[in-house]
This record gives C-alpha cells, sequence and structure tokens, in this order.
C-alpha cells in the first residue's frame, strides 16, 4: 500500500466533511469495499491513520493493503447514504462486503389504481404491472406505521381480499372501527373512493404539510393536559412522518453515474499513444464469449463512451452457426452479425444479420460515423485474427481492434507481431480492463438467464397445443408432471379448457416421454394417487 499511500493522502484533502458512500479500488480498479458514512472525509482519514493498521483484525487490515484508489459519492442525508450503499453493494459485488449481498430489498409502498378497489400495500420488488410505487425507504419500522397512518387518515381499506364483497364487510374490523368508507358495499363509489386514494398518494409524495401540523398540534394539546403517553405517541409518529416522507436524491442506475477512472481523458490519450491512434477512442466496443462445455453459447457487447459505460447500447447475442466450444468461431459470428447490421443501417438498408456476406464497405470509403473507434476483444490471437478476418471481408479494416487477454494482461494488435505489457498501475490498462471485465459480467449473466430459463421450463411446454393457461391449470391442480401423468384421463379433462381428447393425447404424450414407464396392471398405491392440491 505504501506506494499508493501518498497519492491517497492527497486525494483525501479534497474530500468534503458531508455524508456519502465511498467505493474503495484495488490496483486493477476493481471495487473491492463499499461504505456509507455520515462525514466522508472523518471515515475515509481513518483507513490511513498507521494506529488504524496495528489495532485492525487480519480482514480489515487486508482490505486496508488493498486499498490503491478510491471515489466518493456525496448525497444530502444519511438515509440516502443507506439506499445508496446497498445499491451499490448489490451491483458491484465487493469481496470485503457481506451485509446488502442477499437479494434483501429495502420496502416500497405500492397501489394499483386499476385495481376494483385499491389498497396500499408494502413490496420490496417493483414490478412494469401499472401500480404507482412509493420509496425505497431505509426504516422498515416507520414506512409500516405510516401505512396504517394514511389508511387512518384516509379511511382506506387495510383488508387481504383482492375484491372485498359483503361478506367480507361483516368481518372487516376496519369497517366497524369506522376507519374505511366501506367501498365493497356501495357505501361510497368508486369515483368518491379513487379521491381518497389521490389524496393518500399525494401525502406520499411529500405533501404532508398540514398533516403534520395537525399531529403536532395534537402532541402539544395533549402535553399540556399532561395526556403524557398519548404526546408520546404522537411525537413518534411524527417522527416517523418525517423520516419517511423526506425528500430523497433520485439515484442514476449505479454505477454508471460514478466516474469510472480518475481521469478519462488522460487514460484515452494513453490509450491513443500505446496503440498508435489518430486521436483517443471515445468510442470503444468491446465483446465476450460465454458458453459452458459448448452449451448455452453466447456473446456479449458493451460500448463505452467518453470512458463511460454507455448500457443503452450494450448488446447480447445467441450464437447461431456453432455447435460445441469453439470460442474464435462464435467471435467471429458475434463481429459479423455486429458490424454487418451497423453497415445496414448506416446505409438506410433492413438491419438484417443472416446476410453478411452480400454487404462490404467500398474501398476508400470512410468509416460510417456509428462505428467505433476501438474494438476490445476478451482473448488472445485467436480471438483477435478471428475478429480481424470478419471486419476485412466487410471492408472494415481500418477500425483498430486489440485482444486483452486475462493471464498476463497482454494487449494484441494486429500490427505488432509482440503484445503489449504496460505497468500495472497504467491508467490505460485499468480501462481496458474495465471494459472486458464489462463485457465478461455482461456475457456470463445473458448465459445464466439462458440457463435459469431452461431449468424452469416444463416438459409441458413440448407438448403441441399446450399454452400457459393450461399448462398454470394443470400444475395448479396435481402440483407436478409427474402427478399429472399418474393422473387418470377423467381427472384431467375436468380441469376449464381441457377435453376429453386433449386429455388423452396428454396422458399418453407424458408416459411416452416418461423416463420409467409404469406398469399399467399394477395398482397406484395411496402415495401414488395424485391428490387435488
Amino acid at each position: 500500500m505504501s506506494e499508493y499511500l501518498e497519492n491517497l493522502r492527497k486525494k483525501l484533502q479534497d474530500v468534503p466533511h458531508k455524508p456519502g458512500v465511498y467505493l474503495m479500488r484495488d490496483r486493477f480498479g476493481t471495487v473491492i469495499y463499499v461504505g456509507k458514512a455520515r462525514d466522508l472525509k472523518r471515515r475515509l482519514s481513518h483507513y490511513f491513520q498507521p494506529s488504524r493498521r496495528i489495532w485492525s483484525d487480519p480482514k480489515l487490515t487486508a482490505l486496508i493493503d488493498a486499498i490503491a484508489d478510491f471515489d466518493i459519492h456525496v448525497v444530502h442525508s444519511e438515509a440516502e447514504a443507506l439506499l445508496l450503499e446497498g445499491r451499490l453493494i448489490k451491483e458491484f459485488h465487493p469481496r470485503y462486503n457481506v451485509s446488502f449481498r442477499d437479494d434483501k430489498r429495502f420496502l416500497m409502498i405500492k397501489v394499483n389504481l386499476n385495481d376494483a378497489i385499491p389498497k396500499f400495500t408494502l413490496t420490496r420488488i417493483k414490478q412494469e404491472d401499472g401500480s404507482r410505487y412509493f420509496g425505497p425507504f431505509p426504516d422498515s419500522g416507520a414506512v409500516r406505521n405510516i401505512l396504517m397512518l394514511i389508511r387512518r387518515e384516509f379511511n382506506l381499506r387495510g383488508c387481504s381480499a383482492l375484491k372485498p364483497s359483503e361478506q367480507d364487510y361483516k368481518h372487516c374490523l376496519y369497517a366497524h372501527l369506522r376507519y374505511c368508507t366501506a367501498p365493497c358495499i356501495g357505501n361510497v363509489n368508486r369515483e368518491q373512493y379513487l379521491q381518497q386514494v389521490q389524496a393518500a398518494c399525494d401525502f406520499l409524495d411529500g405533501k404532508c404539510e398540514e398533516l403534520a401540523d395537525e399531529i403536532e398540534e395534537q402532541m402539544q394539546k395533549a402535553a399540556v393536559a399532561q395526556q403524557f403517553e398519548k404526546a408520546a405517541l404522537l411525537r413518534d409518529l411524527l417522527f416517523d412522518l418525517k423520516k419517511t416522507l423526506r425528500r430523497t436524491q433520485k439515484f442514476v442506475r449505479l454505477p454508471y453515474s460514478l466516474p469510472p477512472t480518475i481521469n478519462p481523458n488522460k487514460d484515452l490519450a494513453e490509450i491513443a499513444k500505446v496503440l498508435d491512434l489518430p486521436k483517443p477512442p471515445s468510442h470503444i466496443e468491446g465483446f465476450d464469449i460465454s458458453n459452458i462445455s459448448g452449451t448455452f453459447s453466447v456473446a456479449s457487447m458493451v460500448c463505452f463512451k467518453n470512458a463511460r459505460p454507455d448500457r443503452s447500447n450494450y448488446r447480447r447475442y445467441k450464437i447461431k452457426t456453432v455447435t460445441g466450444q469453439d470460442d474464435f468461431a462464435c467471435m467471429a459470428e458475434t463481429i459479423r452479425r455486429r458490424y454487418s447490421r451497423l453497415l445496414r443501417e448506416s446505409k438506410g438498408e433492413p438491419a438484417k444479420t443472416d446476410d453478411s456476406s452480400k454487404i462490404k464497405l467500398t474501398d476508400n470509403a470512410p468509416l460510417p460515423a456509428n462505428m467505433p473507434d476501438l474494438i476490445l476483444i476478451d482473448g488472445g490471437k485467436g480471438q483477435l485474427n478471428a475478429a480481424l478476418f470478419e471486419l476485412e471481408i466487410l471492408g472494415l479494416g481500418k477500425i483498430p481492434v486489440i485482444g486483452l487477454a486475462k493471464e498476463f494482461e497482454e494487449i494484441y494488435t494486429k500490427t505488432k507481431p509482440e503484445p503489449i505489457r504496460l505497468s500495472k498501475d497504467s491508467g490505460a490498462l485499468k480501462l481496458l480492463q474495465r471494459i472486458r471485465d464489462e463485457s465478461h459480467r455482461f456475457a456470463n449473466t445473458y448465459n445464466a438467464k439462458l440457463r435459469l430459463k431452461k431449468i424452469s421450463e416444463s416438459i409441458l411446454d413440448e407438448f403441441p397445443g399446450m399454452g400457459e393457461k393450461r399448462k398454470t391449470e394443470l400444475l395448479k391442480k396435481f402440483g407436478s408432471v409427474q402427478r399429472i401423468r399418474l393422473a387418470t384421463v377423467e381427472q384431467i379433462a375436468e380441469l376449464p379448457g381441457i377435453g376429453l381428447k386433449f386429455a388423452e393425447k396428454l396422458k399418453a404424450f407424458l408416459i411416452a416421454r416418461s423416463p420409467v414407464q409404469p406398469d399399467e396392471n399394477k395398482p397406484q398405491t395411496s402415495a401414488e394417487q395424485p391428490t387435488g392440491n
């Protein structure tokens, strides 16, 4: 750490005494720890004090020894720092962090105005379902109290029924306590109830000054009347109200709003110098291949502009023409599909990807504006040559292409017979590594998604005429494919949308695809009998 310590202490002088989040990086630029602080300068200074190393536990000592750089992100409050810290840890997965690495998320309040009788509920996952979401809120206890408050103040329902009826009203505590205006029995019509819901939404949007003033006035009256328990409850409620509905900063999807390097312009200039480029490559595209023993072969393309990830231009590819494990051929197919498409787009033609042999840039023609300044391939000489060959066919041999091999971090180029090795402290190398690692992450994520999708697919999907609705009804009724296989034709045909002929064909199909053929003469035991659950 001694070689970086002086630079870190100089950088620390510019850190403000404000709340925020800090990211510790190692010498390769990888984020190894994310933390939050009420006072960034004070917290960060603790890491670089000599006494800190003497009294630290082995894990903290190892972290301090690995720190080569840090980034900060200033926020408005400690609550915002907590939210941002959790998001960053989920994004980077730093090896020295333990908290927030699971899938736990902060609570949000949700309401769907399209429901027959909308209801405010708590959730941890935001979905594209047409609902309005408020939050996330770092204090779960406070947000639960506020949810109870808005139900009482705006006379909203708290029952669990999806669409409450008169039967539900008879046993509804909210209605009997007169907290709810009871739209389920027509006490108010839907339009009137939606006005109550909209008022609650305005409240959650931060328009809560009147209610806060009212609660504070009630608290003072209770204190004057020496009703100290009531005053204490109102005080806690007012505190929860202010803490939950405090305005928080809206964060851009991270880490893309954070500076990827200390000096991006300097790093791009260094890349141009090392590779003999006419200008710094402001537009870089990186490629990687991912497969598991030749199966689920996919490729990724990430785009960096001005040394920052441009996520909207990321692309992913299923390999179509290659069987088995052949990374060179996979890379060739990906490059062919990507740049034949860009060529067609530049000429205003339909962006087909399966007919690249008929598209080519004419000799001496300038490169189209949508082409990158530099292409980075994850791999060595073999992957680089495969990419160069495809680009030559397309007439795009003018685009600079490099390969970055992981083992020794060597840079392979078209013009130099020997690979280039840069200092591990080089900003240019760190930037190239970041692009390579991002393409690797994006490819692996897509590969994992395909594998998970394959695992989740059912043999029922292979049966002709089996739609999602029928499959859902069958699995809901019988619980598994094996139980459907053991059921009688009559039991299967009882389900809505499934006739006797369909059930007979399905039964024959499942028996034919069974790994163990059942003995038709053997009676089923009680354990084998399908249940109705």
